[in-house]
């Protein structure tokens, strides 16, 4: 299992509430979170091995929010 983190624009719950079908969708993601009281507004996505960053970039991007991949 692999853990991405990406800095994003997801600030409130209702954000969180806009994303959550989306990233709850994608086969490849086991668990994830979203730390709206860090500055950076850091998502936490543990997945599979075959999910790439930019799929769930790309995906965020769909519903209207940034997100770039941190190490």
């Amino acid at each position: 299992m692999e853990t991405l983190k990406f800095k994003t624009n997801i600030n409130c719950g209702g954000c969180v509430a806009a994303v959550t079908p989306v990233l709850n969708g994608m086969k490849d993601i086991q668990h994830w979170e979203i730390d709206t009281a860090n500055p950076d507004k850091v998502l936490t996505v543990k997945a599979d091995d075959t999910l790439k960053a930019a799929e769930v970039i790309d995906t965020l991007k769909q519903k209207g929010y940034n997100a770039i991949a941190i190490a």
